[in-house]
């Protein structure tokens, strides 16, 4: 049951990530503006990128723990007027270094932003948790979407590419002001065992569990490190499609620019897509732990699909596809993480978390030195081989969830899809 009076506050959350998810993709599709006016390359563009990831990796953690401590709201509205500042700061930056220094703002505003926002829509519907966080996913696929159309616009009417910049760096701060008016949910409140993202287990699988033997008992230097590493490479291919897909559009198979740019609108869509897919699937048919295998499988078949056939329309469908693929993936692996590791859920969801994030730092570097030294394809080559390794460690964590739950019932976790 949702809480009427936590409806407002909602909203304003909503709102931040239905303009993160335009945030997110702003400089990917902004690259030959911003190459220009920053006097550089797709390189550094690539290290303004990293530079976001480097201040949300560092600041992830201490964020939570501040948020625990002094409440949702002060870091949810330092979020949006952090990520206003970076919206306006970079299409009038002078120097690249200004615009570096902004894009580590922007990094922390990130980390202020999920550790304010998750656990206040918790706290706003705890009958209702996986449902309300769930939402996020797709206002941020349907902010995504959006973005690239209204660059559309603006070029088509000859207006300056600044004001795509501009117009959520303004409802950003407006959605500021909004919230900092609005009375947050209390934080005592606990999600309630259903909804809490865990898996509920019948007494006689806990009997089952303490009598079991050692090779049916969760390793984390098995399992545990698979899926950490599925933490990497998640947010790697997502991250290599958000940034590099409209470059790949123009120069491997000849879009205009405004074409390549509505490759990430079908991306977005197919992300939209599939949020709405899973919450369907995983209630009666699927497990998690299956579609954190069959996903990647599909995600390889798109990519390989798109070096393959170069034309536009075969692009059109595998960024769909690949869109379809990718979302959800990082979040149903801290779902099965949680049903391994039942009794270290905040541990374990900072080290997939951190893997996360050394993505976001460390993958825009080198696909910007790759590419600064081969062609664009080179870049989602890499993104095959990655592909491949993920699906080699779901293939063991599959066979491990077969070991230590043998006689597991169908159940159907609440699960938390997340942006990154």
């Amino acid at each position: 049951m949702m809480k009427r009076s936590s409806i407002p506050v909602a909203t304003g959350l909503y709102v931040n990530y239905l303009l993160f998810g335009m945030f997110n993709i702003m400089l990917a599709s902004h690259m030959s503006f911003l190459t220009e006016h920053l006097h550089t390359d797709q390189a550094g563009i690539s290290l303004l990128v990293s530079a976001m990831g480097f201040g949300r990796l560092f600041t992830l953690y201490i964020s939570g723990v501040l948020s625990d401590r002094y409440g949702r709201k002060p870091f949810i509205v330092a979020a949006g007027l952090l990520m206003a500042v970076f919206l306006v700061g970079i299409p009038l930056s002078p120097t690249f270094e200004m615009a570096m220094v902004l894009a580590v703002l922007a990094g922390v505003a990130n980390s202020f932003l999920d550790s304010g926002t998750y656990p206040a829509l918790i706290e706003a519907f705890p009958q209702s948790s996986g449902s309300a966080t769930v939402l996020v996913r797709g206002f941020i696929s349907i902010g995504a979407a959006f973005l690239p159309l209204m660059i559309i616009f603006f070029m088509n009417h000859d207006i300056f590419y600044g004001f795509s910049f501009f117009i959520p760096a303004l409802i950003f701060a407006l959605n500021a002001v909004y919230l900092f008016r609005m009375k947050f949910p209390d934080m005592r409140v606990q999600p309630t065992k259903e909804q809490s993202g865990g898996t509920t287990v019948s007494s006689a699988e806990q009997t089952g569990n303490l009598k079991a033997d050692d090779a049916s008992k969760p390793r984390f230097w098995q399992e545990g490190v698979c899926l950490i590493l599925l933490g990497f490479t998640g947010p790697t291919l997502l991250y290599i499609v958000q940034l590099w897909l409209p470059t790949f559009g123009q120069q491997f198979i000849g879009m205009t620019e405004s074409e390549s740019l509505r490759l990430l609108v079908y991306y977005n869509m197919g992300s939209l897509v599939s949020v709405f897919v899973l919450v369907i699937v995983l209630r009666k048919w699927v497990k998690p732990v299956h579609i954190i295998l069959i996903y990647p499988c599909i995600s390889l078949l798109a990519f390989g699909a798109l070096l393959l056939f170069k034309s536009g329309a075969a692009a059109i469908i595998c960024a769909s596809v690949i869109g379809f693929s990718i979302s959800g993936v990082l979040q149903l692996t801290l779902t099965v993480m949680s049903e391994f590791f039942s009794q270290r859920k905040g541990q374990i969801t900072g080290f997939i978390y951190t893997a996360t994030s050394l993505s976001y730092t460390l993958i825009p570097v080198f696909t910007g030195f790759l590419l600064k030294h081969s062609q664009i394809s080179s870049v989602f080559m890499l993104a095959i081989i990655v592909n491949v390794l993920g699906i080699g460690l779901a293939v063991f964590v599959n066979f491990r969830y077969s070991v230590v739950f043998p006689a597991k019932r169908e159940l159907s976790p609440q699960i938390v899809l997340d942006t990154k």
